[in-house]
């Protein structure tokens, strides 16, 4: 099979997955992970920084305590980050329940034993959010700030660690002799069935389109679409990446359940209309909320724009 390989239009590749450091062995793909994640919270970090708590004034002036700037705390970026990963586990097992429900619907114990199978990513994403939001509010942190802070690191994490699936042959597609498929001849250990079979590098595809999506966003806030920050940019970071994975999963190897669509592709699908409604409905808020705020403005009422002592006008001022 290998010299047939050869002489396809192929890409091998031919590495040892795993790094050895003295009688411990550790996967490249966990590696690249463990830095992704790493280089994502100081990311987010630096983005917190840049994103202030009240948008009446710039995110590098004095708060109302000694010490404290207008901008995003690092503190309760640790803090929120930890509580995501709780979330995170609940809800990829869930997803990946689905993704298998005639067993797990025959075993459902074996969804508690994480060894037997994995996790589903759009479900993970999910669960991570809503455990990180219920965190933030108990610690009275700016969620939609925070939102809108996490919203290129989170794209940022997903293209990565979809790059970094590549390093240990998971997520490979169908079987496809076309230019760019990808094979692992070597011995490995890998990630995916028959890996020294030419496949579609889905991984790669989800990647590349996560990529995209995160320009977009970037392009859709540096054009001041998401001026209130209310968590807006992370709705639609979200939905765009679910929308694109839908559509990169119909190059993955899981069988159909619903007309065309496999299982991920519903669930993605299902993420993504949902964001789409949260969206709407906070763009919906934030534009009435501003057009109080402009006629309380209007009519001399305490607005954003009024942040300063209100002096009577002297001449309404009685004679002494």
């Amino acid at each position: 099979m290998l010299p047939l390989l050869s002489a396809l239009p192929v890409i091998e590749l031919a590495f040892d997955p795993i790094v050895q450091v003295g009688d411990l062995g550790v996967r490249l793909e966990t590696l690249a992970v463990a830095g992704a994640i790493f280089l994502t919270l100081v990311l987010a970090a630096v983005i917190g920084r840049r994103v202030p708590v009240d948008l009446r004034f710039p995110p590098d002036t004095d708060g109302d305590e000694p010490g404290e700037r207008n901008h995003l705390r690092a503190d309760d970026l640790l803090y929120i980050a930890v509580s995501a990963i709780p979330g995170a586990v609940i809800g990829g097992r869930l997803g990946y329940a689905l993704l298998h429900l005639d067993y797990f619907g025959s075993h459902p114990g074996a969804l508690l034993d994480i060894n037997q199978g994995g996790f589903e990513l759009a479900l993970g994403v999910v669960g991570g959010f809503l455990t990180g939001a219920m965190v933030a509010s108990l610690l009275g942190a700016p969620l939609g700030r925070w939102m809108h802070a996490a919203a290129l690191p989170v794209l940022f994490l997903l293209a990565a660690g979809k790059l970094a699936m590549v390093l240990g042959g998971s997520g490979q597609g169908v079987p496809w002799d076309g230019t760019w498929a990808t094979a692992y001849v070597s011995p490995g250990p890998w990630g995916s069935l028959a890996p020294q079979l030419p496949a579609h590098p889905s991984q790669v595809y989800e990647a590349l389109a996560t990529i995209v999506v995160l320009l977009a966003v970037m392009v859709a806030m540096a054009l001041g679409a998401f001026g209130r920050m209310a968590g807006g940019s992370f709705l639609l970071a979200v939905g765009l990446w679910a929308a694109a994975r839908a559509a990169v999963a119909t190059t993955w190897r899981d069988p159909v359940v619903l007309g065309p669509l496999r299982m991920a592709q519903v669930i993605s699908i299902a993420v993504a209309v949902v964001c789409l409604v949260l969206l709407v409905t906070v763009s919906a808020w934030g534009f009435v909320q501003g057009r109080r705020e402009r006629t309380r403005v209007g009519e001399g009422g305490d607005g954003p724009a009024a942040d300063g002592p209100s002096w009577p006008d002297p001449s309404t001022r009685p004679a002494i």
